[in-house]
């Protein structure tokens, strides 16, 4: 068969469903065999990018990777933001470009670059078929090491005339094993640490979303009551309802539930990326008590030192705890976490009832879109000031039910991320949220969601500036640089595109806007007025907050 067919046939093997991209001429073969296929989707996008954060989205909420396709030269340049966006985030995919023929790779010649050393930095794997007998082998290995701990993106780049080259190769076996576990050893020095302590907390990291490790992370403290903190990405690995979630921190600033760290004498780290929350932020002296427990070893810090590291399979060792637990007689002080835990839902609910006229207050636009999303509905963040606002005040009661790139932190993110999330589960309600910034550094995507005629909302804040930069400037230096610009008419904007717009500028009518805007066929825009004077307030609290220690 073709080179083309057989890599085709290799994806169906390992369960690829979905592939999204922008072709060229250079993978038109590719092309041609993917319209064969009866069970992988070709989603057509209007930038490579958004193909790209489709992609990590659909791996974020399935464990398992999909494509995102670009020609070679700008095709693949273009993909590359939203591709170092997954891998830093932890996103299985598989980055399928394509290039010239091998008769031209080595001299000067139209759109030839070297894909393949330029993605080395933002993929685990990147590599180009030279043969097409070689294809079996790269696609196990290329989806074995994207599924594989920690996940992440994964090149394959071929060549115009591998593709169609003869071969009579077959697809590989799809094998899959399960992950080693700690010694048990190891598992009794991390008890024997967790037996001792008296104020001990969680600090839940992205591995805790993974739903196995999420179960047996509610088991644990169902049994002794330990708070957990989340990192953005960590949202929902234990219910907001439960009375050990003690809600989020990774500001960048100090929060209230930073005191339950600084006052705790063992931080018991689960599946913790230092990416997005460094430990000088929590542990700036660096003599915290650590255990570190995740499916890879701790990186070196001089701030993050564990006394023991539980390496293996996150889930496991986690019920390998439990089963300690279960037969422990152990007494905690608990007290301060459950009345910084009650100290943030009042911060979260201070505004609920806000119906001021004008500026809606980004704490009442989250406490109103949590009251209409169900338990299991998607909420999806874009990069900006909003995100830090997401991050404090919305909250889940399951896994993968707010996604926030907080690695590599791509702006654009959220309406193609919405898109892929539609597709994944097309009965929940998906709401991405976005400044104007960043929600118009993907706008083209609004065809992609009409043209696939799906169920989604998109809720933009509009302050028409950069919003997080003037925060940050404003923190550091007093004041900021211009950072305005102007706006679309969102209701013409909207309508272009063959979306239901729904403009509110009053906070009391919020609420029922997004409702309505949810159970309106197709996709939706709502466009609010943000108030971004609540960012310094905000500040300025957050600067008064003291440890009891």
């Amino acid at each position: 068969m073709k080179a083309a067919d057989l890599f085709v046939q290799c994806l169906e093997e390992e369960g690829i469903e979905y592939i999204f991209g922008v072709p060229g001429e250079e993978n038109a073969d590719v092309m041609m065999s993917l319209e064969k296929s009866d069970s992988i989707r070709f989603v057509l996008t209007r930038h490579e990018q958004g193909a790209a954060f489709m992609a990590e989205i659909y791996g974020r909420l399935t464990g398992q990777p999909a494509g995102c396709l670009g020609t070679l030269g700008p095709g693949a340049t273009n993909l590359i933001t939203g591709v170092a966006d997954a891998n830093m985030d932890r996103a299985p995919m598989l980055v399928l470009t394509g290039q010239g023929a091998t008769h031209r790779l080595h001299k000067e010649s139209h759109q030839i670059m070297d894909v393949v050393a330029m993605f080395e930095p933002v993929t685990k794997w990147a590599t180009t078929v030279l043969h097409a007998d070689t294809i079996p082998e790269i696609v196990r290995k290329s989806v074995r090491l994207a599924r594989s701990e920690k996940p992440g993106a994964v090149l394959i780049e071929i060549p115009e005339d591998v593709a169609k080259q003869e071969t009579d190769q077959k697809p590989l076996e799809v094998r899959r094993f399960r992950r080693s576990v700690p010694d048990d050893k190891v598992v009794d020095r991390a008890f024997d640490l967790i037996s001792k302590a008296k104020k001990p907390v969680i600090l839940a990291g992205n591995g805790c979303i993974r739903r196995r490790a999420s179960e047996q992370l509610r088991k644990f403290c169902d049994a002794t009551g330990v708070g957990v903190i989340s990192t953005f990405m960590a949202k929902g690995c234990v219910d907001m309802d439960a009375p050990y979630c003690l809600y989020t921190v990774g500001l960048g600033t100090r929060d209230r539930m930073n005191l339950a760290i600084d006052e705790s004498d063992l931080v018991i780290t689960l599946g913790f990326d230092m990416v997005e929350y460094h430990p000088r932020l929590w542990n700036s002296t660096g003599n915290k008590s650590i255990i570190h427990a995740d499916f890879l070893p701790a990186e070196i810090d001089q701030y993050y030192l564990p006394e023991v590291e539980l390496v293996g399979d996150l889930a496991h060792l986690l019920w390998m705890l439990n089963e300690r637990v279960a037969g422990a007689d152990l007494s905690f002080d608990l007290s301060r976490q459950a009345q910084l835990r009650q100290d943030m839902a009042d911060d979260l609910a201070e505004f609920s009832q806000d119906d001021a006229s004008g500026l809606i207050k980004p704490q009442k636009a989250l406490w109103d879109a949590r009251q209409v999303m169900g338990p299991n509905d998607i909420v999806l963040s874009d990069v900006g000031a909003h995100k830090m606002w997401i991050a404090r005040h919305y909250h889940c009661h399951e896994p993968n039910t707010c996604l926030i790139p907080n690695g590599f932190c791509s702006m654009g993110f959220a309406l193609p991320g919405a898109i892929a999330a539609a597709l994944v589960y097309p009965q929940r309600r998906i709401l991405g949220i976005a400044g104007d910034a960043g929600f118009l550094m993907n706008v083209q995507e609004m065809e992609t969601a009409k043209r696939l005629n799906l169920d989604l909302v998109m809720m933009v804040w509009e302050d028409k500036a950069y919003g997080l930069i003037a925060w940050k400037q404003e923190v550091e230096f007093g004041h900021h640089t211009d950072l305005t610009f102007s706006n679309p008419n969102w209701q013409q904007l909207g309508e272009a595109f063959g979306w239901s717009v729904h403009l509110c500028n009053e906070s009391a009518e919020l609420r029922s806007t997004l409702e309505q805007a949810h159970t309106t066929k197709g996709p939706s825009l709502v466009v609010i007025p943000i108030d971004y004077q609540q960012n310094m307030l905000l500040t300025e609290r957050l600067g008064e907050i003291t440890a009891q220690i």
